[in-house]
Formats: C-alpha cells, sequence, structure tokens
C-alpha cells in the first residue's frame, strides 16, 4: 500500500537517502584499511565496518522502497476536501481546559511534537482526521479521555 506523505517529508527523505549512499564510500574505505591490518577474524575493526556497512546499506533499501511507494499529498486538494486530512493544520479546543491546539496532521515518520507535528496515528491526531470544523471528538490521552473541538482546518 502507497504511504501517503507531504512533499516536504519526500524531500526530507530524500536527502537521507542521498547522504546514506554519499556515506557508502566512506564505509568501504574503512573496510579496506581495515583489511590491510591482517586476519580477519580477529580484526574487531574490520567486523565494526561489515556492520556499519550492512546496516547502512539496509536504511538504504527502506528508505528507497519507502520514496518508490509514496503518494504525494496535494496541499491545495486538501481545502477541498473540508475536513481534517493528512496535511492539514488543525486548530482544536480542549473542552475540559479551553486550551487551545494547533497542529499539522503528518505521516508517523516526520512527526515532532516539539515542532506541533502530530501524526495520524497520534490519539489526537486520529480522532481529528476525516472530522470537519465544528466537530467535537475524543481522545484516549494519558490523563483519560479529552473532548476536543476542531474550531479551524487549514
Amino acid at each position: 500500500m502507497a504511504e501517503r506523505m507531504t512533499q516536504e517529508n519526500y524531500d526530507k527523505i530524500g536527502q537521507k537517502l542521498a547522504a546514506l549512499k554519499k556515506r557508502r564510500a566512506a564505509i568501504s574505505k574503512t573496510i579496506g584499511e581495515a583489511r590491510e591490518h591482517g586476519d580477519l577474524r580477529e580484526n574487531s575493526a574490520y567486523h565494526t565496518a561489515k556492520d556499519e556497512q550492512g546496516l547502512n546499506e539496509m536504511r538504504i533499501r527502506e528508505l528507497e522502497a519507502k520514496l518508490a511507494g509514496a503518494t504525494i499529498v496535494d496541499k491545495s486538494e486538501l481545502a477541498a476536501a473540508g475536513c481534517v486530512t493528512l496535511g492539514s493544520t488543525v486548530r482544536i479546543k480542549a473542552l475540559d481546559t479551553g486550551q487551545e491546539f494547533e497542529y499539522a496532521i503528518v505521516a508517523e515518520d516526520e512527526a515532532d511534537v516539539l515542532e506541533d507535528k502530530i501524526s495520524t496515528a497520534s490519539p489526537i491526531g486520529g480522532a481529528v482526521v476525516n472530522e470537519p470544523v465544528g466537530a467535537v471528538v475524543e481522545a484516549e490521552l494519558p490523563r483519560g479521555k479529552v473532548k476536543f473541538k476542531v474550531l479551524e482546518i487549514k
């Protein structure tokens, strides 16, 4: 199944992929230098570099697969949807405290609560997805169930 993501996240993953591919040469050089030290059976530098190479290649394959199967969310279509979707920015109000929050709804791998980016898999993100302005939703948080009202979708 294709993973939906914003263009910003797609570009960020592309940059990570490019950095990992660039790192291949440095890892190969380290392996070559460690190989020159002699007996490979007891050469910890060699084994460490080979492990690093394996992890690097695994991460490259993961990111390539993620990008190959990605569907970019067109932000211009989001406003027409009339409800909260991936890529939306939503302003909500906690009905128990009256406190207002504004979050960007993003894919899991780009979520960062410090930047007010929450994923569709988070309790609040999952509760507000597909909801219109004015909807009251309930999310299970560490402090218990909390009701939120969707105030605005951008």
